[in-house]
């Protein structure tokens, strides 16, 4: 490999792709077309909760009697499993294809953590094995027919994001935000990554938008709220929804059981659930769009 700095070189001359790469092409493609919606989890900056947002729009998807899969391709700091309360080796299948891990009958979950004996090794990858894991995580996955592929992606605009937009050009980019300055300068770097990479972006969510008091119920601000509205208007995109800060979200994670499944009612709960929703009517919206521009 280290005669090939962009992964993809293979046996033909001038940079042509290697037959395994044109037969992994072809499984890609066969995967992806039994998945009707792909959702592109990023955020232009760690610690907004990204993470969270995936797996709570994907369990709320799932409670609602959608088929959806997570693929966490966070290579060095996957936390998918953790939230979900999942531990332990993929199985594979049929040869070489892996088997997803079960949270439920209707969600399913890939992520590095779960091809590592010990789940606190350090992954030390460049690149290239970054693209070759990602497009494998697609290609030998046993995903089956999904409603929707929820891709949780590490934060920034680095090789793993690049990839999946290369590898789902269809896919639907959801950015997460936090309401204050920091995280939005951050975040206007993602979107312009992705209208340089001609992506999809369903919209904006604005994640810890005030902190709900447990005692009071009422809202503080405590990191601002309306950056992640105002960053949508901006730019002309679909503002989602906003995430209040809820302490049962953080119960909620360390039990390994996504807040929008938690018996109790809580405003996190709520949120989640509000943002599946308008998510679902987006994602229909962009299909119908997608439909009419290429009828």
């Amino acid at each position: 490999m280290s005669g090939c700095r962009s992964g993809s070189c293979g046996g033909a001359k001038g940079g042509g792709k290697s037959a395994k790469m044109m037969i992994q092409d072809e499984m890609i493609k066969s995967t992806l077309e039994k998945i009707k919606y792909k959702l592109f989890i990023m955020s232009g900056k760690g610690g907004v909760g990204k993470s969270s947002v995936t797996v709570n729009v994907a369990a709320a998807l799932a409670d609602k009697g959608y088929k959806v899969g997570i693929l966490d391709v966070d290579i060095h700091g996957p936390s998918v499993p953790t939230l979900l309360g999942l531990s332990g080796m993929l199985d594979a299948d049929r040869g070489s294809l892996v088997v997803p891990k079960k949270y439920n009958d209707n969600l399913r979950v890939i992520s590095m953590e779960s091809l590592l004996k010990d789940p606190d090794q350090a992954v030390l990858w460049r690149g290239p094995m970054k693209t070759s894991a990602i497009r494998q995580f697609i290609s030998d996955t046993q995903w089956g027919e999904l409603d929707f592929l929820v891709v949780d992606s590490p934060p920034g605009t680095g090789d793993e994001s690049m990839t999946v937009l290369k590898t789902i050009p269809e896919a639907l980019a959801v950015v997460v935000t936090t309401p204050q300055e920091v995280s939005l300068s951050d975040v206007r770097k993602s979107i312009n990554f992705l209208q340089y990479a001609k992506a999809n972006i369903l919209g904006v969510v604005e994640n810890m938008s005030g902190l709900i008091c447990p005692h009071c119920h009422e809202s503080i601000d405590l990191f601002k709220k309306g950056g992640g509205r105002e960053l949508a208007e901006q730019y002309g995109l679909e503002f989602l929804g906003a995430i209040p800060l809820d302490p049962a979200t953080v119960v909620a994670g360390d039990l390994g059981t996504p807040v929008v499944l938690m018996e109790n009612d809580s405003f996190a709960k709520q949120g989640f659930t509000e943002l599946a929703e308008k998510i679902v009517e987006a994602a229909e919206k962009s299909f119908e769009a997608a439909s009419s521009t290429h009828a």
